[in-house]
């Protein structure tokens, strides 16, 4: 059994900045891309970044500039540096992986995290 465990959220003016982080733990064997998700209320979800193993990274556009995403692949966690908030980027931010189990490794889990919200307010 796995499961990520994101930090970091919280209620930010504009233009500041933020740094949130998932923990993926149990019985791990590998994990592929990592990544961050938002969904607004009434808004569908969206991806906002991510990571492969390998570094490899993707953006949405209206984040790119302002976001970067990282992972330390030692500790199964990914980070999302988010700069130059904008009341637009106000949501439910939430993690999610795809994580092989040592009890079976052949087949990738999609994994997602409980969520941390993220206000941006004057």
């Amino acid at each position: 059994q796995v499961q990520l465990v994101e930090s970091g959220g919280g209620l930010v003016q504009p233009g500041g900045s933020l740094r949130l982080s998932c923990a993926a733990s149990g019985s791990i064997f590998s994990i592929n891309t990592m990544g961050w998700y938002r969904q607004a209320p009434g808004e569908v979800r969206e991806l906002v970044a991510a990571i492969t193993s390998g570094g490899a990274t993707n953006y949405a556009d209206s984040v790119k500039g302002r976001f970067i995403i990282s992972r330390d692949n030692a500790k199964n966690t990914v980070y999302l540096q988010m700069n130059n908030l904008k009341p637009e980027d106000t949501a439910v931010y939430l993690c999610n992986a795809d994580i092989r189990t040592r009890r079976m490794p052949l087949t990738s889990l999609e994994v997602w995290g409980q969520g941390t919200l993220v206000t941006i307010s004057s």
